[in-house]
């Protein structure tokens, strides 16, 4: 089934698609749209995308599937390096001197690559400096995406999955075979991540507070006022001092009374600053 798209049907749903997600689709992305919605409008016995939006306001379960279809599960082990680099070898074992506990949050964690990455570069330094991280790591890991959330707790990837960014250093030592090509996430680095459903729309209060949160290859996917409030609503789950890292194509601009950029020679995070009330 192929289906055309007008321009107010294109119009409809991307204000629709926005309404319910934050992503904002640019133009021409029709093409998008129908590869992603076919199965979907076959499977529902719609014929068009008009009667879809329709259908979204009044089916919470459509509503979710949609969103679903057209969010972009793209991502990689270890993905830009620098920040689990910088992660590791400098923000780590400043943390570790606190000796309190430590908490972390990988928004739009997708299928997971993430948070695993995070919890392995714990468990080397644990392992590289024995005793010197007293205190537990948690790590709560959120996305939009039920079917990539799904992917995310099970932690078991195929070898081509497993490709984009695993070492095979890594793969033996933190993934157990358990079929021709199944690799399961063993369970000392499962341990410490919590996965949860969440979309960046509603708010974080629930989420507590953090030292260190990666929001990265997301807010390009949303308009620059959506991308703003993100911004300035993260600023307020992190602890004193805490940082933020987004993704190698994104920056965080005009908000230089909420965050400080820190170089590290090679990569940057973002360190948050007090804000007075009068500001936020």
């Amino acid at each position: 089934m192929s289906f055309p798209i007008s321009p107010v049907e294109y119009n409809q749903f991307k204000q629709k698609l926005e309404q319910y997600s934050g992503i904002k689709l640019g133009e021409n992305k029709e093409y998008l749209i129908a590869s992603r919605l076919r199965r979907l409008l076959e499977s529902e016995k719609l014929t068009n995308l008009s009667e879809l939006v329709v259908s979204m306001d009044r089916n919470l379960k459509l509503k979710e599937s949609v969103v679903d279809a057209m969010t972009t599960n793209e991502t990689l082990w270890f993905r830009d390096d620098h920040p689990f680099k910088i992660f590791r070898e400098k923000l780590l074992p400043e943390l570790a001197k606190t000796r309190k506990p430590l908490r972390i949050w990988s928004a739009a964690c997708s299928t997971g690559q993430e948070p695993y990455s995070l919890s392995i570069a714990i468990e080397e330094f644990k392992r590289s400096k024995p005793g010197a991280l007293a205190a537990d790591v948690k790590i709560i890991a959120t996305d939009i995406s039920p079917s990539a959330l799904a992917i995310a707790k099970e932690g078991s990837y195929p070898q081509l999955a497993l490709k984009r960014g695993m070492g095979d250093v890594h793969l033996r030592q933190y993934f157990t075979k358990k079929g021709d090509d199944e690799w399961k996430i063993n369970d000392e680095i499962k341990r410490r991540i919590e996965f949860r459903s969440l979309n960046l729309q509603t708010s974080y209060s629930m989420l507590g507070k953090f030292d260190l949160v990666f929001c990265r290859n997301v807010l390009i996917y949303f308009s620059p006022e959506f991308k703003m409030d993100i911004l300035k609503r993260i600023h307020g789950t992190l602890n004193p001092d805490g940082h933020l890292f987004v993704g190698a194509s994104e920056a965080v601009n005009g908000l230089a009374d909420f965050y400080k950029m820190q170089q590290f020679n090679p990569g940057i995070s973002y360190q948050m600053k007090a804000v007075t009330a009068g500001k936020r």
